[in-house]
């Protein structure tokens, strides 16, 4: 990694691959076909791009019970620990509305309902992700949402991985589909014979789920466009240069196209932990992915002082921050713009990806300067209420007439009026 003295310009966005044209059109195809065909559309792009012939798209409870039965205990009990931790800390985030009372008995008030559907897209095919089941069905289980649909592409031999179905045995999950792919964004949004449409779809994906999804949007919602993930750390004298160098190629094994920043006030740390992803590089199984990453967007930055170590963190807003530095928790307090803030050299970013309880679905790309990760109040949506007695109408309908005149919109004023007009009061 080269070591850089920081200046005010650096940046954790890239230029994002993908999504060219001829990837579009493919995804608008497979949109449309699945929309005017369903299941049979489904079964041709499943056999033409999984390689797998399906008969029926839906796990049966046979599979489930098998994978369960077949699965290590040890790592059941770790994915059941880590289910609970997650579900902890997002019942913290449960909402049940207000209401405002008003005079005469009118009030105000907020609604809150959970979402009737929602689908979640786990990646799949010869990896297994059974952290994303926990991340995408929790939250949604605790803003109430009746009806949770998992969709992830089988492998050849047509089953899913016993880890994701696992994992959606835990949370009692069970319509599961063995569809990948922008021809699952398309059953998702549109139904098909087989699968009732949803009215959100999350959970991470390839290029051209990405691009379904964003296709599909304002037919359903979506969480987010998620890029290539990034860490960025901010460390001092205190951190040790072989933890940084395994943080920083924790994030970099994940894509190509993923960034890794090390911010530093001490150059002897900034020269060790260059030292120490090279020689970790040499031993990392996905050494060819997290080299090109590191090559590409992984970079030292030296700082002069803290403040201006800090001021840069929340100029980038990462993705993941990690703070090893003396007072990390004061300086975690300094950051505004961070998906994630883990402190201290004991809170490594893996902690909240699998265990911890935080959500590991975050905004990238500097979106944190505006975004949030993924919580209870992405499944749910917020309905307004009024109820104005006869008493208040008539106290406040004049002023209502005048500001919708104040705007040209004669027939507003009209229809407050006119329960007046009725009475003869008017």
């Amino acid at each position: 990694m080269q070591i850089t003295t920081l200046t005010n310009n650096i940046s954790l966005k890239r230029p994002l691959e993908g999504g060219n044209e001829q990837q579009l059109a493919v995804v608008r195809e497979v949109l449309a076909n699945v929309k005017a065909q369903g299941d049979m559309a489904i079964r041709t792009y499943s056999e033409k791009w999984d390689g797998v012939t399906l008969t029926d798209f839906r796990v049966l409870q046979e599979e489930i019970e098998e994978a369960v039965a077949n699965f290590d205990q040890v790592l059941l009990q770790d994915l059941t620990e880590a289910a609970a931790n997650i579900r902890l800390y997002h019942e913290q985030q449960h909402r049940t509305g207000y209401k405002l009372p008003l005079a005469d008995g009118s009030y105000l008030a907020q609604r809150i309902i959970p979402l009737d559907a929602v689908g979640l897209y786990v990646p799949g095919g010869s990896a297994a992700y059974p952290s994303s089941v926990l991340m995408n069905v929790i939250p949604a289980q605790v803003a109430g949402v009746k009806r949770i649909v998992i969709t992830s592409p089988a492998s050849k031999n047509g089953k899913l991985p016993d880890a994701v179905l696992v994992a959606a045995h835990i949370l009692g999950v069970t319509e599961i589909y063995k569809i990948g792919g922008a021809q699952a964004i398309a059953a998702l949004a549109y139904g098909t014979e087989t699968i009732a449409p949803v009215d959100k779809i999350t959970g991470p994906g390839n290029i051209y789920v990405a691009l379904a999804k964003r296709e599909v949007f304002g037919e359903v919602a979506i969480d987010m466009i998620a890029g290539p993930s990034e860490i960025a750390i901010l460390a001092d004298e205190t951190a040790y240069a072989d933890e940084v160098a395994a943080d920083l190629l924790s994030q970099a094994e994940h894509d190509a196209l993923a960034c890794a920043i090390l911010i530093t006030t001490c150059e002897s740390l900034a020269e060790e932990v260059a030292e120490e992803v090279e020689r970790q590089l040499a031993i990392l199984p996905r050494e060819a992915i997290a080299r090109q990453a590191i090559e590409r967007f992984g970079q030292i930055y030296l700082a002069e002082t803290m403040e201006m170590a800090i001021a840069a963190v929340n100029s980038l807003a990462p993705e993941h921050l990690e703070i090893i530095t003396v007072d990390a928790e004061a300086d975690a307090q300094k950051i505004t713009h961070a998906g994630a803030i883990f402190i201290g050299r004991y809170s490594s970013e893996p902690v909240g990806d699998y265990f911890a309880g935080t959500n590991h679905v975050l905004p990238t790309n500097s979106t944190a300067r505006f975004a949030s990760g993924l919580n209870v109040d992405d499944f749910i949506k917020r309905t307004s209420v009024v109820y104005y007695s006869e008493k208040t109408w008539q106290q406040n309908m004049p002023k209502i007439a005048r500001l919708a005149r104040l705007e040209g919109l004669e027939g507003h004023a009209r229809a407050v009026e006119a329960r007046g007009w009725k009475k003869g009061e008017v």
